[in-house]
């Protein structure tokens, strides 16, 4: 950056953009003076900045000072890296031809935001980086629909989204949209009053909504740029119907946090991407940010899309009618997992919550157990958060099995006290001196487990796993009991080697800069909880309390039980090989089991 008076002369080259330079005279006036042409790399790039600060006025009086020579030195200086850095990035592409696109499955596409096989010019930031255009994929989706259109996100931010939709619907398309109540308001509609009491997340992406619609650069909103911009004023002002999750008369489920689309009945796409800039293409006031790293899933099946569309039925009721008949979170009825089959694909469906009085085999996180538990080789994972206890315990069975695993996890929640990151780590982290209730760390820790190197702002937002690397889970759900058994959520497990191998292919991006090594922080932190809390105890110790698969545990592990000993864990092992348990009720088949042992066992056994 080379500042000259009241005005800097800026130098950029970023990840997989054009080279440019820029000149700022204040009050974010920017003015793009030369663009070179486009040099693609695969490396992220911003080291040139060339800073000089003339701060007092008596310094140019200085004798020997010359404007000129110094002007002269530093252009001759930005102009020998545009010279260099094109040699450099023909070297790098020659590298990134390399890495060709993996074949797509006839029936289900695959994308990633962030990939290296694909680049795209953004649309707002008119920026050209690597990944797949999530956003235009959407669009395209959108634009083919001859019938029916039916999305269900948690939110929905982007303008040229909301265009397609008014387009379709203007074309006699039916368009219907759910979404999160925290999330369905147009932006410009906040009063003053309401605007001082968001939180500071809320207040910054207001902030950002502001410079993103603030178009002529004046200080100040027209109602034109505001119909242009803000994606929820498009939609209200095209009349769209529209509700979120208090359309059941509540004030909202645990979180509407689905993000699929059915077209057609027939299509269905399925992301862990929120409609957002910072979800899809990256922050708008921040040009190096790249957006949290997401997956999106295009699905060819009219099966496939009777599912998804019976869950939005459900959802929506008779939307905007004020009948308060939707239903969201627990309100919804009960579902057994949902399995079709078409092409070469099995894929299995589930939807969340279940209510905790339910079978935990049965819910969302069962699913997921259930596939883990399938592993023979190898489970790779990435995940925005990880905190679900059963989950990791099942992985460390996984471990002891010998099967391996790795596991990346957003950098924000990977070392938190409730994180089963650290229990892989052979780590725990108390919360007010009490650990996590059935906190349970390795006794065999890995060191397989990773943080990703992502840019500033971005978040790893992924929700899914690789199982030998060629059955998939993918979704909504975050590897937590709150999305288990609060939020509206979409869980898939995809059986296809041919849709395994984008993922394992985005995993291994992901994973060869990852940091494994535990921050000194959380040593630190570790030994001064030893230190100041003396005997740490959790509300209910792993040993206290246990919880156990009842179909699946060992001898050693059913005795653990609150009044099982060993005869009576040997009768329920004969007794599920007869016939599997899948309630609480079902252990009265087993003889020296009644009802005051059904209350013993209640929340200690899992089916």
């Amino acid at each position: 950056m080379l500042r000259l008076f009241q005005c800097e002369i800026t130098f950029s080259y970023f990840y997989s953009v054009e080279p440019i330079i820029f000149i700022n005279f204040g009050k974010n006036k920017l003015v793009r003076l030369v663009s070179p042409g486009r040099l693609p790399c695969n490396f992220f790039f911003k080291a040139l900045k060339v800073l000089v600060k003339i701060k007092k006025p008596g310094f140019l009086k200085k004798p020997g000072f010359s404007t000129s020579r110094l002007l002269t030195k530093y252009i001759k200086l930005l102009y020998f890296f545009l010279l260099i850095l094109p040699l450099t990035s023909c070297q790098q592409s020659k590298s990134n031809n390399q890495i060709k696109a993996l074949p797509q499955d006839s029936s289900i596409q695959v994308y990633f935001n962030h990939s290296q096989t694909s680049e795209y010019r953004e649309s707002y930031r008119e920026k050209i980086r690597k990944g797949d255009d999530l956003e235009q994929i959407i669009i395209d989706a959108i634009s083919q629909a001859n019938s029916t259109i039916d999305i269900a996100v948690q939110e929905l931010r982007l303008p040229l989204v909301a265009q397609a939709l008014v387009k379709k619907q203007q074309a006699g398309i039916k368009v219907r949209i759910i979404l999160e109540n925290n999330y369905s308001r147009t932006w410009s509609d906040f009063t003053p009053q309401e605007l001082t009491k968001l939180t500071k997340r809320e207040r910054d992406k207001y902030q950002e909504f502001l410079k993103f619609a603030d178009t002529d650069e004046d200080g100040k909103l027209s109602q034109e740029e505001i119909n242009q911009r803000d994606a929820l004023k498009i939609i209200k002002n095209a009349k769209i119907p529209l509700i979120d999750d208090t359309a059941d008369g509540s004030k909202g489920s645990g979180l509407m946090h689905h993000k699929f689309i059915v077209i057609d009945n027939r299509f269905v796409i399925v992301t862990s991407a929120n409609f957002t800039l910072s979800g899809i293409h990256g922050d708008y006031d921040n040009y190096d940010s790249l957006g949290n790293v997401n997956n999106l899933i295009k699905i060819d099946s009219v099966e496939l899309a009777d599912i998804f569309t019976n869950e939005f039925n459900i959802m929506w009721g008779d939307g905007v009618g004020g009948k308060f008949d939707s239903k969201f979170g627990l309100q919804k009825p009960r579902r057994d997992f949902q399995q079709v089959n078409f092409g070469n694909n099995k894929v299995t469906v589930s939807f969340s919550p279940t209510s905790p009085t339910k079978p935990w085999i049965h819910s969302s996180n069962g699913l997921i157990g259930k596939t883990l538990k399938s592993a023979v080789n190898s489970i790779d994972s990435a995940l925005f958060v990880f905190s679900a206890q059963r989950l990791s315990n099942i992985l460390e069975t996984s471990h002891q099995k010998n099967v391996k695993i790795r596991t990346v996890i957003e950098p924000d929640f990977a070392y938190r006290f409730y994180s089963e990151g650290l229990d892989m780590m052979g780590l725990a982290l108390s919360n007010k001196c009490k650990y996590e209730l059935n906190n349970q760390p390795w006794e065999n820790p890995i060191n397989t487990i990773g943080i990703p190197l992502l840019t500033s702002g971005d978040l790893l937002h992924h929700k899914y796993a690789v199982i030998d690397k060629k059955i998939v889970i993918t979704g909504s759900h975050n590897w937590t009991e709150a999305a288990n058994i609060g939020n509206d959520e979409t869980v898939l497990v995809i059986e296809n080697p041919k849709v395994a191998a984008h993922y394992v292919r985005e995993f291994e991006r992901l994973y060869v800069n990852a940091e494994f090594d535990i921050p000194r922080r959380i040593e630190k932190k570790v030994k001064q909880q030893e230190k100041e809390c003396g005997e740490i105890k959790a509300p209910s110790t792993f040993a206290e309390k246990v919880i156990v698969d009842i179909n699946t545990a060992t001898v050693e592990e059913l005795v653990r039980l609150p009044g099982v000993g060993k005869k009576l864990a040997e009768r329920i092992i004969k007794a599920r090989g007869e016939k599997r348990f899948d309630s609480l009720e079902d252990l009265e088949r087993v003889k020296g089991i009644g009802k005051k042992m059904l209350v013993k066992l209640e929340g200690r056994v899992s089916f």
